[in-house]
Parts: structure tokens; sequence; C-alpha cells
């Protein structure tokens, strides 16, 4: 089947009652006919669902639906994306251990990676988005995995996959690519030689604002490793988030379509705007990776972020003057959000590290809905 196609007709076995759409199985364990059939679950000798901390059919079906839109091995999924992250580091780097990662990341990750890795005597290393030769000259002895976002988050700087994915081979390094901004509809990281492929489900897979989910992607082997350190640690996504998010990835292919479509259109229209220095788009020819993003992605996604002339006061200014877009703390909805980095999801950073990735004090990000694109348009002119 076309990943489509998958998305859709993916589906755990029918009961009984030869229900059309999945039911929720919104139970926490699972009964044995007997003891030796529980003796042999616990022992791994069967798939038998025991706990829903373990697996649920929901979850399964979430999973399996996902690992066919990635073109990955195996999946597992978390109750959040910041717990799929956090799973994605820690089933794999223990003490004296040392992490690569692109400096521009989603905030929370940032703090995961400085403030508490740390702790665990694990040794973390940034380096710069837009400059390949810091990656390679960053590697140490100890270094065992990779980690980055592409698009970034909130800069939308682009990282070409296909040279990190041949880096990270050479060396005999995990890539761990956060493939959030993007989707597997608009890219596909482990065609690039990607390890491991991690997503907040709250976002687009979701797209419409209503559960938590996180969800990674990858080679067998390593995913296992993930289960088993979930499967302790207890990360579990709850069956009926899980069958909501079930239900959103049967239209991610036409939602992300139209998103793309409205962000390309609202990149185009404002990115000469008197009040704007600088707007980035990944499909705008004036985007530093054009080149890149044409090659490793399907259309430029859905989120639009530019920098307003005045700075902090000018950010404020455009945020209380928006009439219909939200500002709120989430990403991916049906219904375009305005942010403003800076003081939100990366106020945790020095100004120094916010500048050094491009969150200046007038960044705003727009993640571009489902409305009608003349009414996303209209109210962002207007605000400006």
């Amino acid at each position: 089947m076309k990943r489509q196609t998958a998305a859709i007709r993916t589906q755990i076995p029918r009961t009984g009652e030869m229900e059309h759409s999945t039911p929720m199985f919104l139970t926490s364990s699972f009964c044995f006919d007997n003891a030796e059939d529980m003796r042999a679950a616990f022992a791994d000798e069967t798939d038998d669902n025991i706990y829903s901390r373990f697996s649920n059919p929901n979850v399964n079906e979430f999973v399996d639906k996902m690992v066919a839109l990635e073109g990955t091995e195996s999946g597992y999924a978390t109750a959040s994306g910041m717990s799929a992250v956090f799973a994605s580091f820690m089933a794999f780097l223990k003490q004296g251990d040392h992490l690569i990662s692109c400096n521009s990341i989603f905030g929370s990750t940032h703090t995961l990676l400085t403030k508490y890795l740390p702790k665990y005597g694990i040794e973390v290393t940034y380096v710069s988005a837009g400059n390949p030769d810091e990656w390679e000259a960053a590697i140490q002895k100890n270094t065992k995995m990779i980690y980055l976002e592409t698009p970034t988050n909130p800069g939308l700087d682009i990282i070409d996959l296909e040279w990190v994915g041949n880096l990270s081979k050479k060396h005999n390094l995990i890539l761990n690519v956060d493939n959030c901004f993007a989707t597997p509809v608009c890219q596909r990281p482990a065609e690039y030689g990607a390890d491991l492929i991690v997503h907040s489900a709250t976002k687009w897979i979701d797209g419409q604002g209503r559960v938590l989910g996180g969800v990674i992607c990858g080679k067998e082997n390593l995913i296992n490793d993930i289960y088993l350190f979930c499967r302790s640690s207890g990360p579990a996504l709850s069956p009926f988030n899980a069958w909501v998010l079930s239900k959103s990835l049967e239209t991610l292919d036409v939602r992300m379509e139209r998103h793309a479509k409205n962000a390309h259109h609202i990149a185009k229209e404002l990115e000469k705007h008197a009040a704007i220095n600088w707007l980035r788009y990944p499909f705008l020819p004036s985007h530093p990776q054009y080149a890149i993003a044409q090659k490793q992605m399907v259309n430029g996604g859905a989120i639009v972020c530019f920098d307003l002339k005045g700075g902090l006061e000018a950010g404020k200014s455009f945020l209380n003057n928006l009439k219909m877009l939200s500002l709120t703390a989430n990403l991916g909805d049906t219904r375009s959000i305005a942010s403003h980095p800076a003081s939100t999801t990366h106020a945790k950073l020095t100004e120094a590290e916010r500048l050094a990735v491009n969150i200046t004090p007038g960044l705003i990000r727009i993640s571009v809905g489902l409305e009608h694109v003349d009414d996303i348009l209209e109210d962002i002119l207007q605000a400006l």
C-alpha cells in the first residue's frame, strides 16, 4: 500500500462485533485463559498484551501507522513529545557518553540537554545548524549520538539529512532526528540514514489541539531498547489518546497539503512587508538552505517565522492586535497560532543563546492553520 493508504487502512483485527472503526480498549490490564499463557506472556514468548503500560491495541495501531508513514522497522509511543525525546536519549546514553546536538532546538529539549543530562554525567556539545564543518570537528571518542531538528524550532534552519546521515554512518553514531515540524508526509529522515525519528504527536499528528502524545520510530533493535526503558520508567501513551491519534493519521496527508499551501502563500505575501526585517519559509528561494529543503522535503511545511522591525515592543503590539489567530502554547492545530518564542518557548535560554540561533526580540512564529488563507492573511496584515 502507498503510505497515504496505510495511514487509513492499517487496523488491528476486528472483534466479534465486526466494527468498521477501531473500538477503544480502555483497560489497564488484560486477562489470560490459564497460568501457562500468563507465564509465556511475561517471558516475552508471545505478543499478548499484558498491561497498558507495556502495550495496548489502540497504541499498537497508532504505532503501526506511524511506522508505515516513516518507513521504519518499528516504533514506540509515549505520553508526550518530550517523553519521546527523553526516552530516545536515556535508553542509550550513560555516564561518560557524549552527545552532539544542533543548537537550534525546542526550548524544553535545550533544558534537558543543558540541565538534566549533565547530572547523569552525559556531555553535550552544541553545533551550529548552518555550519557543517562544526559537526565533524565536535566528534569525540566517547560520542554516541547526533541529535537534530529539521526544520529547526523556531528559526526554520534546514539541515542536510543526507550529509549528516553519511557523517553518522562514517563514525558509527546513532542519528536521532526530531521530525515534528515536517511530519512523515513532508519528510522521511530514515531514507537518509536516520536511526531514530521522534515526534511530538501533540502537534500536526493530532492536528486539532486535543490530546498529548509522542512517538519514536526507527530500527528494531534500537526501538526494543527504548521499549524496555519505557516499560520500566512508565511514560505510556493512554489508549484513548492513541485512538484519537490513530484516527488523526487518516487525514494527515490532506491536512498537511492544505497547511503547507496556506503557509507558502502567506510567506510570499509577507516577505516584502515594510514592517518585517526578514522572513523565513523553507520553500521560498530567499531561504538560506532553499536547495536542501527542495531536495529532502515534499513541501515547505506549515510554519512561517519573521522578525519585526521595532523588536520586543513591536512583537507585543503585533500579538495584541491579532483578532483571529490564537495566542497559545502549541502549534500544528487546524487554527492558526501566533507566538513570541523569546518570551515563551525559548525564554529559558540566555539572550546570547537565543541570538545565536536567530531568536531575536522581534521574532514571531506563525503556525498556519486550515482557515481560508485570505482570512489568515487579513488578520496578520491588520495586526502588522
